[in-house]
């Protein structure tokens, strides 16, 4: 072997014994960057969406499309109120005792059963005019399941903007 071909093998062995610790090193990718802040917008664009959807799959007639509005309104109203409670609960001194943490439960319960109540109330006129297909559709949307038990009220899409 010649001694430049031996000087090269040797250069190149050293140069792999000094790099090959660096190169086995897995190179950690950057994090990715955290994910925007959910805002008030988002909150409406989605509540619009489902609103729309709602209305899709239940495939309205014209006479029935009249008599959506008040459902309509008393969702929109139901969300509103979700989510100043959750401002307002996000905003107050954490509570104190476990019967401050029962009070707050017992108040958003509370209010979340006049909500449903005036939700079920606009509804009844309207599902009254809808054909039993379309009434079967509505259990799923709004998040619904027969399980053979009574849902909570915070399990409801209407009231998620409160947790």
């Amino acid at each position: 072997m010649s001694p430049f071909r031996r000087l090269a093998l040797v250069s190149a062995a050293g140069l792999a014994l000094l790099a090959g610790p660096a190169l086995a090193q897995p190179v950690t990718p950057p994090a990715p960057p955290p994910p925007a802040p959910y805002t008030a917008e988002d909150a409406a664009a989605i509540l619009d969406a489902r609103l729309a959807a709602l209305k899709t799959v239940l495939r309205l007639t014209p006479d029935q499309d009249k008599l959506w509005p008040p459902v309509e309104a008393s969702i929109r109203n139901a969300v509103k109120d979700a989510i100043a409670r959750r401002e307002k609960r996000l905003a107050a001194p954490p509570p104190a005792t476990v019967l401050d943490v029962l009070g707050q439960v017992a108040d958003a319960e509370e209010a979340r059963a006049k909500a449903l109540r005036a939700f079920v109330d606009a509804a009844k006129p309207f599902v009254a005019s809808l054909t039993p297909a379309q009434r079967n559709r509505i259990p799923t949307f709004l998040g619904v399941h027969d399980t053979g038990q009574m849902p909570a009220t915070s399990e409801l899409w209407i009231f998620e903007e409160e947790e």
